[in-house]
C-alpha cells in the first residue's frame, strides 16, 4: 500500500483528494492537515466522507507528512515553496496542487503572483503534471507541479494542433469559464451567493495568473505562442469550459482536425472526443464531466474565417486539481492511470 498525506485537506481540492484517496485500492491515507479546524475528525468537517474515512486533522507539519510515501500539498500559492526542501524530497514524493513550481522562470512567477518564491533551487527539479503530455518525466520525478484547471483544459485543447504545426501560435484566443469552486473555499464578497448568482462576469482580464503557465506549456511545442486569455465566473458549483480560437496555417476540415486529436489521445484514458461527424451538435459540456477525471474535447473549422474552434470541458476539482493529482501519483508509482479514478460522471447534479 502507498501511504499518503494531504496538507490542506479542508479546502475544496483537499477534501476531494481525501475522498479519492480513501477509496483508492492501493493507498492508505495516513495524515490530513488543516489550518482552520484544529483536531476535528475530517468527517465532522465534511459529513459526506462518513463511512469512507475516519481520521483526525492535524496542523500542517511537512516533517511528519514526509514519513508517508507521497504528500499532496493542497495549500495556497506561496506556501509550498517555503515548506519543501531537498531533504524532504529525499524522504518522500510530493505533488503540489499550488502554483509554486509550475513556472520554470521564477521571475515570471514572482511578477504574476506578487510574492517571493521560497525555494528557487527546487524549481528545476519539478516536473509539470500534465499527464497526457509529460508521462515519462512524471514517472521518475519526486516533485510534481500539478497544473492549474484553466491551464489543463487549454493545453489539452491546443497542444495537438501546435505540435503538428496546424495553427499560427501568435493567433490564439482562449475564452474560459469556471464554476465558483475555482475561487477556493475562503469566503470573499465576489463569491457570496447574492454576488455571483444570476450573473456571469469576466475577471482577471490580461492579468490572470494562469496566462504565463499556459504560454510556457504551449511554447514547448511551438515557439512564439502569445495568448489572449479571458476567464469568466459563472454561477455553477464546479466545471471549466474553454473555447479556444486560432488561425489555421493550412487547409484542414473539421473531420481531419478531429482525426488529429484522435491520433494524439487514442491511448489517453481521460480524454474523450466528441464525435461531431456522428452528431454535429455534440460539443463538450461541463455537466457531462462533473465528478469525473475526464476532459471532453470537440472542434470545428470555420472555413469563412480560416479559424479552428476547440472546446474543452472538465471538472475543475477533478481533472483540474485532485483527480489529476491522483492520476500523477498513479504514474509515479507504476500503477495504471485509471486506478482509483474510474468514476463515471454524475448526472444530474
Amino acid at each position: 500500500m502507498i501511504s499518503s498525506a494531504v496538507l490542506g485537506a479542508t479546502g475544496y481540492a483537499g477534501q476531494e483528494l481525501v475522498r479519492l484517496l480513501a477509496q483508492h485500492p492501493d493507498v492508505q491515507l495516513k495524515a490530513v492537515t488543516t489550518q482552520s479546524y484544529g483536531s476535528q475528525n475530517i468527517t465532522d468537517v465534511f459529513p459526506h466522507l462518513k463511512g469512507a474515512v475516519s481520521i483526525s486533522c492535524t496542523e500542517n507539519d511537512i516533517e511528519t507528512a514526509a514519513e508517508c510515501d507521497v504528500v499532496f500539498v493542497a495549500l495556497p500559492h506561496g506556501v509550498a515553496s517555503h515548506l519543501l526542501t531537498k531533504d524532504i524530497l529525499k524522504k518522500t514524493r510530493v505533488i503540489d496542487l499550488g502554483a509554486d513550481f509550475r513556472l520554470k522562470d521564477v521571475n515570471t512567477y514572482e511578477k504574476w503572483y506578487q510574492t517571493k518564491h521560497g525555494n528557487k533551487t527546487l524549481v528545476a527539479d519539478a516536473s509539470y503534471g500534465l499527464t497526457e503530455w509529460n508521462e515519462q518525466a512524471i514517472a521518475t520525478s519526486d516533485l510534481i507541479a500539478n497544473p492549474g484547471c484553466y491551464a489543463t483544459a487549454s493545453s489539452l485543447a491546443l497542444l495537438p494542433l501546435l505540435s503538428e504545426g496546424i495553427i499560427d501560435p501568435s493567433s490564439i484566443i482562449i475564452d474560459a469559464k469556471s464554476g465558483v469552486s475555482g475561487a477556493g473555499r475562503t469566503a470573499t464578497q465576489a463569491v457570496h451567493y447574492n454576488e455571483c448568482n444570476e450573473t456571469i462576469k469576466a475577471y482577471g482580464i490580461a492579468t490572470h495568473r494562469h496566462t504565463p503557465e499556459i504560454e510556457e506549456q504551449l511554447n514547448k511545442y511551438a515557439p512564439g505562442v502569445k495568448i489572449l486569455f479571458t476567464p469568466h465566473l459563472v454561477p455553477m458549483n464546479r466545471g471549466i469550459l474553454v473555447t479556444a480560437y486560432a488561425t489555421l496555417k493550412q487547409n484542414i476540415s473539421s473531420a481531419k482536425a478531429l482525426e488529429l486529436f484522435k491520433t494524439h489521445y487514442a491511448q489517453k484514458p481521460f480524454v474523450r472526443l466528441c464525435k461531431q461527424d456522428e452528431n454535429p451538435s455534440q460539443l463538450p459540456e461541463t455537466r457531462w464531466v462533473k465528478g469525473s477525471n475526464f476532459c471532453d474535447i470537440g472542434c470545428a473549422v470555420d472555413e469563412r474565417t480560416n479559424r479552428i474552434i476547440v472546446v474543452a470541458a472538465l471538472d475543475n476539482l477533478m481533472k483540474g486539481a485532485a483527480g489529476q493529482a491522483v492520476q500523477n501519483m498513479n504514474v509515479m508509482f507504476g500503477l495504471d492511470q485509471i486506478r482509483g479514478l474510474s468514476h463515471v460522471p454524475i448526472f444530474p447534479a
